[in-house]
Order: C-alpha cells, then structure tokens, then sequence
C-alpha cells in the first residue's frame, strides 16, 4: 500500500451511545486524505476488536497485537482516531490500551480523558479560571438523599444527570421535589455517581477547538436551540434541536467564550478536537462540560463550526493525525 499511513478508527464502545459512533466512524473515514492514509473502520465490544475491511469483511484484530491478518499480510496501524464516546473512548481506558500497544492516538492523554468525563472532577480544575459554575450536590447509588436540604440549597427545577455519562443519556429536568429520587434512579443506570444542579436558565453555546504543537484553531460559536426543553439525547442526535454557527452574539462575546475554551483546553491538558458547551445567563456566562470525543457525523456541530471558518474536515484530521504521529 505504499508509504501510506495506516490509520485505525476506532468506534463502537460499551456505552448508549455506540450508534452515534458507528456514524461518525463512516464519516471520518470518507473525510480522511485517500492520498495520505488508508482507513480502518476498527469496531470496539468489550474486549473485542473487529476490523471493518473494504474487501473482504470482518477480520478480528488481535488484542495483545494490534494487528490484523488479512489474507496473506498482517496489517499494522500507525495512528488511532479514537471515536467512541462514553467508555472506554472518553475515559481513559482505550487510551491507556494504545499508550500500552505503542500506537499514537488523537485524543487527550490517560489521566486528561478520565478527569474530563468525570464532570465534577472537571469542574475543580477550572475552579479559578474566570468562568461560572453552576451550584451542585454528588451523591452515590446507595446513598441516602435528603431531597429537602437538596432543594433548599439548589432551588426549583434542577437537572440530575450522570457524572460520568457521553452523551446527555440519563438526564432529566426535575421539576417537583418528588421527582428528583427516580430521576437519580435513571442517572445511576448510566453511571455509579450522579450530580443534582441547579437549573440556569439561558442561551446554549458551544466552541470547538483544535490545537497541536505548533498550530491552534478556534471556531466560531455555535447556539444550539433544542426544540425540546433542553439539550438531551433527542435534541442532539435526532435533529430536535437548531443550531446557529456563527451565534449572534457580540463579538466581544464571541472572544471571550473563545479564550477561555483555550485555557480550559490547557488547563486540562486536552489534545486533538474537542467541544466545550456553556450557558448564557443574562451576561453571565456558565460552564458546562468538556467533550474530548466530539459527534463526527455529518450534521454535527464541529463539521458546522469548520465550515463557517472555510475549513476542511479532511485537512483538521491531517493536522490531528501528523500531531498525534509527532508526539508518538
């Protein structure tokens, strides 16, 4: 195949969100530079790599190598896109996996991945950047919940969801003090901690960014306006939502979610593409969650936000991958 770089990508997962994945794998793969790169869908099942070959199907690839025997050759890979959101893509697990097998790979690091999915984690090591953070109470499946000290402090609707969740599964809008121990039941069946936190009511905004040794690409904002009450499962992936790239929103405005994307970025230690989402208050702008995987299917936000600045998918996945190839 020449001096082509073989480059695995990976997708599937463990997670409610494998679907969303398999998208994004197919499209990655149609984005990547043909001259450049050979693409190997690979799908992950627990402990199970199954290599999507264009020409002679499903060949399984070796955990303790990752190879792959197709016919008479092995192939090897020189870079993994890692595409799976939720576990083991955003958590630290596929990524220790590659670190172990030698393979670069497109993401934040081993200890960067598992501190963003975990949402309070994240939110401590921003805690003295110049941004907002919304008030919340942890608990633990198990733990007892007095839902009146909650209320008392957090106020009327909050939101409970995973602390470790992908991809706005398991999230409800309590509205009622009643609601708010069955809405912890669905956050547990996703994740062992759930966050209770108060409801800000606002303009949804998000900033994608890119960033390598020498290069750092910022998009433009985008307003997600869910047709739903807020920004859930459906509102993401089942075209239940508008989203607006550039917002209209000042450019004053514009600059500051753009700065301190990059800091959280540095600050957490984020590599390749990743998306930050944020709450409008009034002037007061909250931070939300860091994704380190973004969705990569052709209507998602990352795609809009390049096309606004004139800029090719094809061309950001070169610059992650000769990245990710120069860090090694």
């Amino acid at each position: 195949m020449g001096n082509k770089l073989n480059v695995a990508i990976l997708g599937g997962g463990n997670s409610s969100e494998k679907e969303i994945s398999l998208k994004g794998v197919k499209q990655i793969a149609q984005w990547l530079n043909k001259e450049r790169y050979n693409a190997f869908p690979i799908i992950v099942e627990g402990t199970h790599l199954t290599l999507k070959h264009p020409n002679l199907g499903d060949i399984p690839v070796s955990w303790d190598s990752f190879t792959a025997k197709a016919s008479d050759e092995t192939i090897a890979f020189h870079c993994a896109i890692i595409g799976i959101h939720g576990r083991p893509g955003e958590t630290g697990h596929l990524q220790g996996y590659l670190e172990m097998m030698g393979i670069p790979y497109t993401t934040g690091g081993v200890m960067s991945t598992a501190l963003t999915f975990d949402k309070e984690a994240t939110k401590q090591m921003i805690r003295d950047l110049n941004i907002n953070l919304c008030k919340m109470v942890r608990v633990t499946k198990g733990q007892h919940v007095d839902t009146q000290e909650v209320v008392k402090y957090l106020g009327l609707p909050v939101f409970v969801k995973p602390n470790e969740s992908g991809s706005s599964y398991g999230i409800t809008k309590v509205k009622q003090i009643d609601g708010i121990l069955p809405a912890l039941q669905l956050a547990y069946t996703e994740s062992l901690e759930a966050l209770i936190e108060e409801f800000i009511p606002g303009r949804e905004l998000t900033c994608g960014l890119v960033k390598t040794r020498d290069k750092s690409i910022i998009f433009p904002i985008t307003e997600v306006i869910p047709k739903n009450e807020y920004f859930d499962y459906g509102a993401k992936y089942k075209n239940q939502s508008d989203e607006v790239t550039p917002a209209h929103i000042s450019n004053q405005l514009s600059d500051r979610i753009q700065n301190i994307s990059s800091e959280i970025y540095d600050r957490l230690k984020c590599r390749g593409i990743v998306r930050i989402d944020y709450i409008l208050n009034n002037d007061k702008l909250y931070f939300l969650e860091v994704n380190t995987v973004p969705g990569m299917s052709e209507a998602s936000i990352i795609p809009q936000q390049a096309a606004a600045m004139g800029l090719s998918m094809t061309d950001i996945f070169s610059l992650v991958i000769e990245d990710a190839m120069q860090r090694g």
